[in-house]
């Protein structure tokens, strides 16, 4: 499915703090509801940064660590485990858009909002896809060791060692779709693993499990970003855009209410309504 047609802005990639950076996914998604312009962006964790899934556990963190290191840590609107963004291992991309132009079942949309970024693995040269059958579990807390799933882990490399090299996932918000993912560039399994309180497994078992670009092609980081921008333009036919001034305004005000507050960051799971 191709993008569906409508007034797309792209984003380039900005450098942020993760709290800021999820409060303009959910900025972006208020825009695209209320009849501004959709957004396909491209974005960096500045510090490095954990997010928790929706309902993770926050005992599943390892508090001391994060902050004896300079990991930031927040929470995500989208389930799933936690995920250590380097600032320079991880790309990270979101697409936002009106929930009436898209398929209403998940993974359908799922799928479409994928679909560039399947390309942009292609046209780097990354053998990029669904895996193509389950993949046993390792560690709950942690996105890249949890089971994989046909239907929506994306794995990449040769066919006797395809790895995870992507975290993808939505949800909807006023009238929107919020789409945002996790590209791996380069893992560093020992800073990924640090972040968790006593994984059960050594950075050589997470290397086993996860793949960066730079193990498969021989491209720099900015050429690789470049190419994912170009990507996300295409598939939208977006032209040049940036935020404005209201709507940095209202993320700096929901970053600091919602993504760095004690009560989102470390409330417990299933407590929220």
């Amino acid at each position: 499915m191709d993008a569906p047609d409508g007034d797309w802005r792209l984003i380039r990639e900005e450098a942020r703090p993760g709290p800021m950076q999820m409060a303009l996914d959910e900025v972006a998604a208020d825009t695209a509801a209320e009849g501004g312009p959709w957004t396909v962006r491209v974005y960096r964790w500045d510090p490095s940064c954990l997010t928790m899934g929706y309902r993770q556990d926050p005992d599943s963190v390892d508090w001391e660590w994060c902050g004896a290191n300079g990991v930031d840590v927040t929470r995500r609107q989208t389930g799933g485990g936690g995920i250590y963004h380097d600032t320079v291992g991880d790309i990270a991309y979101s697409i936002a858009v009106p929930a009436d132009v898209v398929p209403g079942e998940l993974l359908d949309c799922y799928h479409q909002l994928c679909e560039p970024i399947l390309e942009f693995f292609s046209r780097i040269g990354v053998d990029a896809d669904y895996v193509s059958e389950s993949v046993p579990e390792i560690h709950h807390p942690a996105c890249y060791l949890r089971e994989l799933h046909p239907a929506h882990d994306v794995v990449a490399g040769p066919a006797d060692d395809r790895r995870k090299i992507a975290g993808n996932a939505q949800y909807r918000r006023n009238d929107a779709v919020i789409q945002h993912g996790s590209l791996t560039f380069s893992v560093d399994a020992e800073r990924h693993l640090g972040v968790f309180d006593d994984p059960p497994i050594d950075p050589e078992g997470f290397r086993d499990r996860v793949v960066g670009m730079d193990e498969l092609v021989d491209l720099d980081r900015d050429d690789v970003v470049e190419t994912l921008e170009e990507t996300l333009a295409e598939w939208a036919t977006a032209s040049e855009g940036s935020w404005t001034d209201a709507e940095l305004s209202q993320a700096r005000e929901r970053a600091d209410e919602k993504y760095r507050s004690d009560s989102w960051v470390h409330e417990q799971p299933g407590s929220r309504s």
